[in-house]
């Protein structure tokens, strides 16, 4: 479902950014999407990480196929030898399971986290084994549709600011914030444009 704010964001970055205008014009029937719930969107980020899109929905597909539902409860009783033969590392393996059970005995409230402000709940998830910053991010962008999160550490985004906006260098952290701070407050909006001008098809968490 299409964020409530996305057709206002896309036609105010649409007048201060060129580059921006384009790549909306190009993308107009696409828009940011979440595959599952708050458990499944972190879990998802998890497998993600340091792997190729191709690569993290492969393992995804055979570690769905390996349980019964993607819930606290399953992945909580899974094992490390079920995840590893889903193609997950040992470390990532780990991870998986203690995410499932913060959620399952209650120290992840999800249920609260819709009135936290961004770097309240970004302050809360990293205190999870294997949740860094990156990961946070992305949950709040894909899982409850923050418009204004800039993910600087996301190597996506700073290529295609090195792309877009510095004649293919790498920009330094102030270069992408001076970049950054013209986008917001819709600074996730420009971000997944960001995206798709390295990537056309989406990725959903």
């Amino acid at each position: 479902m299409k964020p409530r704010y996305w057709t206002r964001a896309t036609t105010e970055l649409s007048a201060r950014d060129p580059v921006l205008k384009k790549l909306i014009e190009q993308h107009h029937s696409l828009t940011v999407g979440s595959r599952g719930d708050a458990f499944q969107t972190l879990a998802r980020a998890i497998v993600g990480q340091q792997i190729s899109v191709k690569a993290a929905q492969s393992v995804w597909d055979r570690f769905v196929a390996a349980h019964s539902a993607v819930s606290p409860a399953v992945i909580a009783a899974s094992t490390t030898e079920t995840l590893r033969s889903c193609g997950l590392s040992g470390q990532k393996s780990g991870y998986i399971l203690d995410l499932a059970a913060h959620f399952y005995d209650g120290r992840l409230q999800p249920a609260g986290w819709k009135r936290l402000p961004d770097e309240t709940l970004i302050a809360e998830l990293i205190r999870v084994k294997g949740i860094g910053r990156w990961t946070a991010e992305m949950f709040l962008i894909f899982n409850l549709a923050r418009p204004n999160v800039f993910p600087v550490g996301d190597l996506g985004l700073q290529n295609a600011i090195a792309l877009n906006y510095n004649r293919g260098r790498k920009p330094e952290p102030a270069r992408m914030q001076r970049v950054g701070d013209t986008w917001a407050p819709w600074r996730s909006v420009a971000t997944w444009y960001m995206w798709r001008s390295l990537e056309a098809t989406p990725v959903e968490y």
